[in-house]
Formats: C-alpha cells, structure tokens, sequence
C-alpha cells in the first residue's frame, strides 16, 4: 500500500473512532479490528506510558507489563517527544 492511499484510509478510521460512545462500544469495535496480538501490544503501550508518566523505571515497567525493551523505548520517545496523544488521554476524566 502506498502512502497516498494510506492516508485516507487512516483519517477515515480517525472519523470511525471518534464515533464510539461507550466503552462497551468501543470493546466490540475494537475486538473485530484487531487482533488479540495487537490489543496486548496497545494495552503494554499504554500501560508503559500511563507507568512513564509516574515516573516507573524501565525495569520495573518491562517487568509488570511484560512489554520488550525496543517497543518501550519507542513508547518513551513518544511520551517524551511525541504529539502529545498519550498524555492527553492519559490526563482525561
């Protein structure tokens, strides 16, 4: 697929997303687009981030969540130097 026809797709998901009221909503959405594997690995990252921002160390994270070192450190960077968009949820009542 090429970045062209990526995009699209992508901000039509984004649309999708944003539809969903309820958690119960947002569980059956999710549970049919992803796989199991890829709602661990959003969980880990999520986990990971929610534990960066408390100040967690490394270890201490990789150990509760399980999460390997190259993908916590790729959630790190975003925690740190990213969008912004794990702190906002993270911060949001």
């Amino acid at each position: 697929m090429t970045l062209k026809n990526y995009r699209p797709m992508l901000k039509e998901l984004y649309a999708e997303i944003i539809k969903l009221e309820t958690e119960e909503e947002a569980q059956k959405f999710l549970d049919d687009l992803c796989t199991i594997k890829e709602l661990e690995s959003m969980c880990q990252r999520l986990k990971a981030a929610k534990m960066l921002l408390k100040g967690k160390t490394y270890s201490e994270i990789v150990e509760e969540t399980e999460i390997s070192s190259a993908t916590l450190a790729r959630v790190s960077k975003c925690v740190r130097y990213g969008e912004g968009g794990y702190k906002s949820i993270i911060e949001k009542k």
